[in-house]
């Protein structure tokens, strides 16, 4: 069983096991809030480097708090700064034109809960790679059972070693491994499945 997370623009081993985990996988909604991770946050690759990119919460320091229960902040202009950040990365990639009209309705309205506006994401994703959803949502926190993958801890057991594919400015920057799936649909789009499923799990 894989276990997931809620997750922004999830990274390349969060959709790695999603899309490989045989229909196998539940994304825990019950879960309590875990701040600075992938829940809310991302990594983008720009000109200069890497980018995080995190959504803003309300009262998110709050403690025990279900993730489910957690809303969203409009109070700060970050969608304006995330999606002008993901047109001044992109714009140049191969596939930015065929995915940006697909992505863009993520920063003009406005979701009332983090969980609702991720999974339209993830949905969004792999309607995107032509997957169909093969998952399930959690009613209660899921105990993780003995030999499960699971990806709700902040911090990883190891660290995750993506395939190489094309990445923008890599004539600059070394290659990042474990980028939001962002970079990965922008650079090699109709092959970011392949690439997916030579990923090392």
């Amino acid at each position: 069983m894989t276990i997931l997370p809620i997750a922004y623009w999830g990274d390349i081993e969060y959709f790695a096991r999603l899309v490989r985990s045989g229909g196998e996988c539940v994304i825990d909604i019950r879960e309590h809030y875990i701040k600075r991770s992938l829940r809310n946050r991302t990594e983008i690759m720009t000109a200069n480097g890497t980018m995080p990119l995190s959504v803003c919460l309300q009262h998110a320091d709050r403690p025990r708090t279900p993730v489910c229960d957690v809303r969203i902040d409009y109070s700060k202009r970050w969608q304006h700064q995330h999606w002008t950040a993901i047109c001044s990365a992109y714009r140049s990639s191969p596939y930015f034109d065929m995915i940006a009209d697909r992505i863009a309705r993520f920063y003009e309205r406005e979701w009332k809960y983090l969980v609702d506006y991720d999974l339209e994401i993830i949905r969004e994703t792999l309607s995107l790679l032509n997957i169909e959803p093969q998952f399930s949502l959690s009613e209660a926190y899921v105990e993780p059972q003995e030999g499960a993958c699971d990806l709700r801890p902040k911090k990883r057991e190891t660290p995750f070693d993506a395939p190489r594919y094309f990445q923008l400015f890599s004539d600059r920057m070394p290659f990042a491994p474990n980028l939001s799936m962002l970079d990965l649909l922008m650079c090699e789009g109709t092959s970011t499945a392949d690439v997916l499923g030579n990923c090392r799990l």
